[in-house]
């Protein structure tokens, strides 16, 4: 008998009565698990911690689950599950309804700034979609676009057609449906009345009626007989009165699969049936609970099922995961004491700046704090000193911030040397300049604390590191020492061809970077050079104040707008010697400059950029002109590479690390396993991710390593914004 994976229409009526009991329960936070798994942590305060369970993959299912049958936390989290733990955090559970008889459940959570509603599609491709309080959908795991209805973001939430409900059809509506059919009466309940081929066989068996009698056969007893059937599981579903079973079946065993004969579970139902009279069952005291042990079983099993070979035992232990994941903690402390020198210094900096700006600083708080004690209203100090700034007040103009709720007030001041920037620091309003000034330097020392106690923790695993390479050798040892060193070879020259070929291994380790640039766009050359893109304005900012250094190459389109591309010489915290680029180098930063700017989003198919150095790149603009944020002046001669294709291609990296990459197509064909190319097109950037990624998982034995590394989610990072096809 084959395995139930979806909940029926009447199994959701039963569950809904059921999940409404935990109203009132408030959102701890989000998790999304292999692109159609969605978790929601609550707190109720008569249970304590709920897990409400929805997924609309393969499996389709909506329960609250023991904590027990919990997966750990998958890593960073995707969009949709970040979008959710914004909105939802803090939220009260305010109920659930099925829609009409459809397997659709809504779900609304409440707070106090905004409402959310989730409504889960447990039918087809499955689906789950996030709105606001009038409709509107915010997110969706997949992007819905028919003649019949649209999800998709930005638009209005459209339930599919509606359904008949053959719980509550008065006996004229039903006999009518009935005796419009030309199949017999199994049929018919099936598909016309929308029961499903398992419920209509029950209600046929309940009522007493052959499956196969035709319809134009069946007489109106018998139509009222499977009326009255139909009656009594809805009074039973909407009093609650359930008698829920989860039925297995024997599964003999063969002495080969280490089954055992253990029983497989194939259904769960909220009450007994006729139909399963043959098959052993185990009584649960909810019908919620029955599910979640249901689907916790048929996931356990299907694990089994997917097991090793049986001398998996003896295979190899992932040491390289383990030395990976060792070894990228050992960077994000480097990268994290980095940041905390850089820090204290900062804060050092706005103390210094403070005591060089002393007269300046002190006639702004002195002004604020006399106005304060005047019972002036902060909104009104703000206006003042905006007028004041009109006036051409340097006190006034210095301030670019005003918080009441705080009681502060933050100043632009000019830096020192001939670097000609300005720092932002925020001023207790209350207290003086040495005050603010000490609370600074403080800051700074408490700072430089926290650096120690990140090099503590890198002493710490550097020693787990090197723990982990000790066992890997001892493993070694062992192995050549109960194999030969002939069986030796042999196995490291089979793990040699076994690595490369990707795409048919079963089972692809993760090791995932953790690098600085990865919240830009960015891209390594064919040759290996990094190259780093703006997202928007403030990232354009900093990566020409921060991030060029002067041996690198500045790139930008001749379209308005596009990225600042910068070709690095070398990393943010290395030493930079010139470098002699490569034409293709050259052309490959190019080619990204251009993919990501407004020629892509216009449909054209190429556009022209250029490349200057970085001492040609300025924020001063010409007498009476004015820079936009994120815009630079360029000045002297520029270098132009004209008529560069718009292409992009997204794969999936396995080797050293395990990512998903995008850029020029010359420049990741050969660093990825698999890939796909787009050129301008018209499908929108979430649907030309979604098409990336179930091609590219479509490709993969181990479709959960893509689910992890390379989701739509993760590919759509580095899409073009605008339309995109395919490249055949």
């Amino acid at each position: 008998m084959d395995q139930k994976r979806e909940l029926s229409s009447i199994d959701l009526a039963a569950l809904v009565t059921e999940l409404n009991r935990y109203e009132g329960a408030k959102v701890d936070k989000a998790y999304l698990y292999d692109d159609d798994l969605l978790r929601l942590k609550l707190r109720d305060f008569d249970r304590g911690r709920v897990e409400l369970m929805i997924e609309v993959g393969d499996v389709k299912r909506a329960h609250a689950a023991d904590p027990n049958h919990v997966a750990d936390a998958p890593g960073r989290p995707p969009n949709f599950a970040k979008m959710l733990r914004n909105r939802m955090s803090g939220a009260d559970f305010a109920g659930v309804e099925q829609y009409e008889f459809d397997r659709i459940l809504t779900f609304e959570f409440e707070r106090e700034d905004q409402n959310t509603t989730l409504v889960a599609e447990l039918f087809g491709q499955g689906n789950v979609a996030a709105l606001d309080e009038t409709g509107e959908v915010i997110g969706a795991l997949s992007t819905v676009r028919l003649k019949s209805r649209t999800v998709a973001p930005g638009s209005q939430y459209e339930y599919p057609a509606s359904r008949l409900n053959p719980l509550d059809v008065s006996y004229g509506g039903f006999e009518r449906h009935m005796r419009e059919s030309d199949s017999d009466v199994v049929r018919t309940l099936a598909t016309q009345l929308n029961l499903g081929g398992l419920y209509a066989e029950e209600v046929c068996t309940r009522a007493g009626v052959p499956k196969e009698t035709p319809i134009e056969e069946a007489t109106d007893d018998q139509l009222r007989a499977l009326h009255d059937a139909l009656a009594r599981i809805d009074e039973r579903l909407r009093s609650g009165d359930v008698d829920p079973r989860v039925y297995e079946e024997s599964v003999e065993g063969d002495g080969t699969d280490g089954d055992g004969g253990e029983p497989r579970v194939v259904d769960v139902t909220p009450f007994p049936l006729a139909e399963h009279e043959d098959l052993p069952s185990v009584g649960f005291d909810s019908f919620n609970d029955a599910v979640d042990e249901y689907f916790h079983r048929l996931g356990s099993e299907a694990t089994d099922d997917g097991e090793a070979p049986a001398d998996a035992g003896s295979s190899r232990p992932d040491f390289e995961e383990e030395i990976a994941k060792q070894e990228r903690i050992i960077e994000q402390q480097k990268g994290a004491i980095e940041g905390f020198e850089e820090q204290a210094q900062a804060e050092r900096e706005r103390a210094e700046l403070l005591y060089a700006n002393y007269d300046l600083v002190d006639e702004v708080i002195s002004t604020v704090r006399e106005a304060r004690e005047n019972e002036v209203p902060w909104d009104e100090i703000e206006a003042t000193l905006d007028a004041g700034a009109e006036r051409g007040i340097e006190a006034a103009q210095a301030v670019v911030g005003v918080d009441g709720g705080e009681g502060t007030v933050t100043v632009e001041l000019d830096e020192e040397g001939d670097d000609g920037g300005t720092t932002h620091v925020e001023l207790d309003a209350s207290e003086g300049v040495e005050v603010n000034a000490d609370r600074l330097y403080r800051e700074a020392k408490r700072v430089e604390e926290k650096k120690a106690g990140a090099k503590e923790a890198i002493e710490s695993t550097r020693e787990e590191l090197e723990a982990v390479k000790e066992r890997k050798r001892e493993w070694g040892e062992q192995q050549a020492a109960d194999e030969g060193d002939n069986a030796d070879d042999e196995g490291d020259a089979d793990e040699e061809e076994y690595e490369t070929d990707w795409l048919s291994r079963s089972s692809i380790p993760i090791r995932s970077p953790d690098d600085w640039f990865e919240r830009f766009r960015w891209f390594r050359t064919s040759t290996g050079y990094l190259v780093i893109g703006g997202r928007n304005a403030d990232q354009n900012e900093e990566l020409v104040k921060k991030y060029m250094s002067k041996h690198d190459r500045f790139f930008h389109t001749q379209a308005h707008g596009g990225p600042v591309t910068i070709l690095k010489a070398s990393g943010p915290s290395e030493s930079a010697d010139p470098v002699d680029f490569s034409e293709e180098t050259l052309r490959e930063a190019a080619q990204f400059a251009v993919s990501y700017s407004s020629d892509w989003k216009d449909g054209r198919g190429a556009g022209d950029a250029y490349m200057v150095e970085p001492d040609q790149v300025s924020k001063t603009p010409e007498s009476g002109e004015y820079i936009e944020k994120g815009s630079f002046v360029i000045r002297g001669d520029r270098t132009y590479f004209e008529d560069v294709p718009c292409r992009i291609a997204v794969g999936v990296q396995c080797e050293p690390v395990t990512r998903a990459i995008g850029g020029p197509p010359s420049a990741i064909v050969d660093r990825a396993a698999a890939h796909v190319t787009f050129e301008p097109g018209m499908y929108a950037q979430n649907d030309a991710a979604m098409m990336a990624y179930r091609n590219l998982k479509e490709r993969f034995a181990d479709q959960s390593f893509v689910r992890k590394v390379a989701s739509a989610d993760q590919l759509q990072e580095f899409l073009p914004p605008g339309g995109s096809d395919i490249v055949d």
